[in-house]
């Protein structure tokens, strides 16, 4: 798939409306009990890009970046204005955020993630994308230092531990990061019409998440 290292412009998806979307098969049984299960492991996000759209200049803007998109074509990063952190959203990132891991000795390479919920059914997501300069490692508690001790690829979000510092057996790998969500454009259309922009009408500007 062919990815866009670049992201939608921040201002816009800023006030852009969307979130997590699931898929679940519902049956109701003649007895009024009902069957349900999950078509997907994981969550996909779907937003609407219109909502951020507030002058003209913005719209100049989004069709220059659609443009070069060639619509659906290729994938980008998008900064999801409500989930965009490890940690609470007026928080900032620190090394224990989320646990990505437990040393074995061996393993060197970590994907970097983040778990929704805690008691019942906590869900983690694999976090692809994030913002290489905000990524912060600890091992067993104490920090460690990009360059130093790991390399961090923001293209798929695996941190690596360099030789001579991969994390022992049983030694807890926690992180702590801001990060972009991958996706592309929902249509290869964009229907914009002036007359209706300035009288406060929302232009349609659909954007899905894309698993990578």
């Amino acid at each position: 798939m062919s990815f866009h290292d670049v992201r939608f412009p921040t201002a816009i998806s800023r006030n852009a409306q969307g979130g997590p979307e699931r898929r679940t098969d519902v049956v109701v049984l003649g007895s009024g009990y009902e069957e349900r299960n999950s078509r997907w492991a994981d969550s996909r996000r779907t937003y609407n890009a219109g909502y951020g759209v507030k002058s003209l200049a913005d719209l100049a803007e989004i069709i220059a970046f659609f443009e070069e998109r060639r619509g659906r074509l290729h994938a980008f990063r998008w900064r999801d204005p409500m989930d965009w952190k490890s940690c609470a959203p007026n928080a900032v990132p620190a090394a224990l955020d989320q646990v990505i891991g437990t040393g074995t000795g061996a393993q060197a390479a970590f994907q970097l993630k983040k778990v929704y919920g805690s008691a019942f059914a906590p869900w983690m997501r694999d976090i692809k994308k994030p913002i290489a300069a905000t990524v912060k490692i600890a091992v067993a508690g104490a920090e460690q230092t990009a360059g130093t001790h790991f390399a961090i690829d923001a293209t798929t979000g695996i941190a690596t531990f360099l030789v001579g510092h991969i994390p022992a057996s049983g030694q807890s790998v926690t992180a702590g990061f801001e990060f972009d969500v991958p996706v592309r454009f929902d249509t290869d259309k964009l229907e914009i019409n002036l007359s209706g922009f300035t009288s406060g009408a929302i232009p349609n500007i659909p954007i899905v998440e894309v698993r990578l």
